[in-house]
């Protein structure tokens, strides 16, 4: 899933961001208001981690032009210190959820998958999905094939995901490094080949299936 952070506290905001990227999430980070609209209303986005005093544009006019413009995607509201968030505004204009500086990191994380899970949730969508043995659950993320449990790392799931979402179907290997890795990743785009394959050993051979100068496509036969 596809994070965005708008926060102009740069430390505080690449801090979020290498937390978030460890949990298995393709997170892009934008310091100014202005920015954080253009981009949230241009990018798809799972979440966006909004920060209310920013620079351009202040998080209450970013998030009433995000829903002005028809966009539901969850925002998660920061506030620097008690009374600086109206609740009642930030509801107004669209927020679903906020936290107050200085937070615990596990309390974001636990937001974050709430507003996540309520999402898939309303969106009529099944956190567990089957496949043949195969049975994977994006909201505890876990993986069993038949009735052994299958321990992978954050970006080996995140990997799955994309598959499992799309099962059926063929993801290009653009999509993946889209979704898994982020907008600023330039490095060597095989990286995707180097964990499919990771999937390959550790589940079944067959079960993701390469189709040439296409992508990968997981099988949805036993």
């Amino acid at each position: 899933m596809r994070l965005l952070i708008v926060e102009d506290e740069k430390r505080l905001a690449l801090s979020l961001a290498r937390g978030l990227t460890a949990e298995g999430y393709a997170v892009d980070v934008v310091h100014d208001g202005r920015e954080g609209l253009h981009q949230a209303s241009e990018g798809t986005y799972d979440l966006v981690i909004l920060d209310i005093m920013l620079p351009g544009l202040n998080g209450y006019r970013v998030c009433a032009a995000l829903r002005a413009a028809g966009h539901d995607v969850p925002i998660l509201m920061l506030t620097a210190k008690d009374g600086e968030y109206d609740e009642a505004e930030g509801l107004d204009t669209g927020a679903d959820d906020y936290l107050t500086k200085p937070f615990s990191y596990v309390v974001l994380v636990a937001r974050v998958k709430a507003l996540l899970r309520r999402r898939g949730q309303g969106a009529g969508a099944s956190p567990v999905h089957m496949h043949g043995d195969l049975k994977v659950d994006t909201a505890a993320r876990r993986v069993f094939l038949g009735e052994d449990e299958i321990a992978l790392t954050a970006k080996e799931f995140s990997v799955l995901e994309q598959l499992v979402l799309r099962a059926g179907e063929v993801v290009s290997k653009s999509e993946i490094l889209e979704h898994v890795w982020d907008f600023a990743y330039d490095g060597d785009p095989n990286i995707v080949e180097v964990y499919v394959s990771t999937l390959r050993r550790k589940l079944r051979a067959g079960l993701i299936r390469t189709v040439r100068g296409a992508g990968y496509r997981l099988e949805t036969s036993p």
